[in-house]
């Protein structure tokens, strides 16, 4: 099983990463959080990804993480009935480490149920079974995240990326004036595109 690579990346789109590793190149699937920290880097800088290795019977998948603490959320959300890693990459996606641990801790099932793809009684089963987890791994960070601002409702893809940068810790007001700044100067500009743009729109605040 592979736990660890480290490489520069070869290609880097917001769910699946080229990693190449001394000239063998790993496909490697990435949640949102991940993705934003490696489109900060420079092109050809080496990095390092925690990996986890699923195995099927007809494949093998990579999934990878920036922290250790992502991959233990993904490995926990996978031990829940009805989540898969796709659907687990999804979760991660969702939010910051803290904030999902915390919405788990805390029983907070609308904030659970905002994440594509989980509905309340899956949200209910991540709260009854990741409950006590979630208060360890939230203890062992040895910090409190902040509150979150509540996340508006999605209507449309550009309410869905400002809803997906809020939920990285962007205030509602950023991350709406970096999407509304990018669609202004870029009006045809694709979903990933805009999402790309925004980010690097708030990496410049």
């Amino acid at each position: 099983m592979i736990g660890y690579l480290r490489g520069r990346r070869q290609a880097l789109g917001p769910e699946l990463l080229v990693l190449d590793v001394g000239g063998v190149g790993y496909s490697v699937r990435i949640p949102l959080s991940t993705w934003f920290e490696l489109d900060r880097l420079e092109a050809d800088a080496e990095f390092g990804l925690h990996i986890h290795t699923h195995v099927r019977a007809d494949t093998i998948e990579l999934f990878g993480f920036w922290s250790e603490a992502e991959r233990t959320l993904f490995e926990h959300c996978l031990s829940v009935t009805g989540i898969g890693p796709r659907l687990a990459q999804v979760v991660l996606s969702g939010g910051s480490t803290a904030d999902l641990l915390t919405a788990v801790a805390g029983g907070n099932l609308a904030a659970l149920i905002r994440i594509p793809g989980i509905g309340r009684k899956t949200a209910e089963r991540m709260v009854l079974e990741l409950k006590e987890k979630a208060k360890l791994l939230l203890a062992e960070s040895g910090a409190e995240p902040p509150p979150a601002e509540p996340a508006p409702e999605l209507e449309s893809e550009h309410d869905q990326i400002a809803g997906a940068l809020i939920n990285l810790g962007y205030r509602p007001s950023e991350a709406q004036r970096a999407v509304a700044r990018v669609l202004s100067e870029h009006p045809e500009v694709e979903f990933q595109e805009l999402l790309r743009l925004s980010l690097r729109q708030l990496s410049r605040l």
